[in-house]
């Protein structure tokens, strides 16, 4: 069990490389992640959904509870910023269907688990940020397929109810399943010993969506990267400064400034990865946009933590206090 939680810990901290890796392999070596299809990338998705409700307790409810102006705000940031980022690159820089569709689909899910890691890492709010997660996580049923309806109907035929049974599937029931595994066994040794290596059960289930996907569509890849990469880098940026400049207009702490970025521009892209595959089977490139901001998510998302640091280190050594 030490060596699980030793490499559980090592794959949380290399996260970006480790997922980016992954895909690499499965480019150039296809079978390796070709197991990665249908059912079984829904239940790996569900795996990670559940790693997330077993982070859950009646107090991070608590904490909801108490705060509802902020989740509120920092809520309807996550599904009118990013959708409406997502929508406007689509056209702005005349993507294909395909892609368009897979980036606005990234756009409308939740905000990503590992957006709690990085705050944290920021030394940001930690509990508003699993507040954020919990939050549109639990909306996710209702506001993606709804969004994706309204903003991506013109593109591609939407099965609005599907799409809601979909989302309902692999992440309101796995994150109640593992609040309820909390609630009622996590005072237990063997609940805590498990907990501790779910971190790296939950990297490694991204790793696997990432990979599989990369393994049935590298081929997709290799003709529109460049233009993918550009959508989703653009998408993520604008996310993480537009995230910023709400809480800088809604005069929160630093800590929350901070948070209500990662939030906003880190979306549960293993999420939009399962749904594309699963409702556009048709349109390749847009499983492949979900798949890139999985990986480029985790990557941004770390260096954004570290210059926040940086900028802490800086400002501290001047006796001084950044916004």
């Amino acid at each position: 069990m030490k060596a699980l939680v030793v490499l559980s810990d090592w794959l949380a901290k290399q996260t970006p490389a480790f997922v980016a890796a992954v895909a690499v392999l499965a480019y150039f070596s296809p079978a390796s992640f070709g197991w990665v299809r249908g059912n079984v990338q829904t239940a790996i998705l569900g795996v990670i959904m559940l790693t997330m409700g077993m982070t859950l307790t009646a107090q991070d409810f608590k904490i909801l509870a108490s705060r509802p102006l902020d989740i509120a705000i920092g809520a309807t940031a996550q599904f009118v910023l990013m959708p409406l980022i997502a929508f406007t690159l689509a056209h702005a820089l005349g993507l294909p269907r395909a892609v368009a569709v897979g980036l606005i689909l990234v756009g409308v899910c939740p905000g990503g688990v590992s957006s709690n890691i990085m705050s944290f890492l920021c030394k940001g709010d930690v509990a508003f940020s699993v507040g954020m997660t919990a939050t549109t996580t639990l909306m996710a049923p209702l506001m993606t397929p709804l969004l994706m309806k309204y903003l991506a109907g013109e593109l591609v035929d939407i099965d609005a109810l599907g799409m809601f049974k979909s989302v309902l599937l692999v992440t309101l029931m796995p994150v109640a399943l593992g609040f309820l595994l909390n609630r009622f066994f996590g005072e237990g040794r063997g609940f805590r010993k498990t907990m501790k290596v779910m971190p790296g059960v939950a990297v490694l289930g991204l790793a696997c969506i990432v990979g599989g996907v990369v393994s049935a569509q590298g081929t997709s890849f290799a003709k529109s990267g460049w233009m993918v990469f550009a959508a989703v880098f653009l998408h993520n940026g604008l996310g993480y400064v537009c995230g910023y400049a709400v809480g800088v207009f809604a005069r929160f702490s630093r800590a929350k400034k901070r948070t209500v970025a990662i939030e906003v521009g880190m979306q549960n892209a293993g999420l939009a990865t399962v749904l594309a595959t699963r409702h556009f089977p048709l349109l390749p490139e847009a499983a492949i946009a979900a798949a890139v901001s999985c990986t480029w998510h985790s990557i941004s998302g770390a260096l954004l933590a570290g210059v926040f640091n940086a900028l802490d280190r800086f400002f501290a050594a001047r006796g001084k206090s950044d916004a």
